[in-house]
């Protein structure tokens, strides 16, 4: 594993699209990216991602049928499909606050169920805030670990949901493949000025 900072992994991650599909990560490699990327954060520490790491090469061409035939969803050496659980506030959430002190757990508990309880759009909007600070995670770590990755939106969601079982009260935010580069991305073009995208206390 190659040991990197953190800004030259921000510099280094690319979008990738041609994976080498005869490799394949350690039991132990991807137990260190999941261990470290699950350690992201969520409101309320409710951690409502549920991920399915899609090792089934028939399912994964089944999936790449529904993504525009790209071909990193069979190639790439991990393709995992970022789900979030819209009612994970909901499902005994004193569980993400064990061991805190009773009082603080009597002030959370109720805000949680303020903060989400009839606010669909909030508890959809919380689950992509979520899965964007996840799937950004999971593609540093890769970069650390000398991997690449490449962020997925261009698939029928509807379709690959059926494909995985999702669950009725769940949402897919994204897919990420994760894998060894066999062609490098073509340079970085059209990044906009930072006139156009900072601002200091509003436009």
């Amino acid at each position: 594993m190659s040991i990197i900072d953190i800004s030259q992994a921000v510099v280094n991650r690319r979008a990738i699209k041609g994976f080498d599909p005869s490799h394949q990560l350690t039991q132990e490699e991807k137990k260190m990216l999941f261990d470290h990327a699950f350690l992201a954060p969520t409101a309320f520490n409710i951690q409502h991602w549920r991920v399915v790491d899609v090792t089934d090469r028939k399912l994964r061409a089944k999936i790449r049928e529904q993504a525009w035939d790209q071909p990193q969803v069979t190639d790439a050496s991990m393709l995992l499909v970022l789900c979030m659980d819209l009612n994970a506030w909901r499902k005994n959430p004193e569980r993400y606050w064990q061991g805190v002190p009773q009082e603080a757990l009597d002030f959370i508990l109720p805000k949680i169920h303020e903060y989400y309880d009839g606010k669909e759009q909030v508890q959809r909007d919380e689950c992509m805030r979520s899965c964007g600070i996840l799937a950004m995670s999971l593609m540093l770590l890769a970069q650390e670990m000398g991997y690449d990755s490449c962020p997925m939106d261009g698939f029928d969601y509807e379709a690959v949901g059926k494909l995985i079982n999702l669950p009725q009260d769940h949402i897919i935010g994204m897919m990420v493949a994760i894998g060894k580069k066999v062609a490098e991305p073509y340079p970085r073009t059209g990044k906009l000025p930072m006139s156009e995208v900072l601002f200091e206390n509003g436009f």
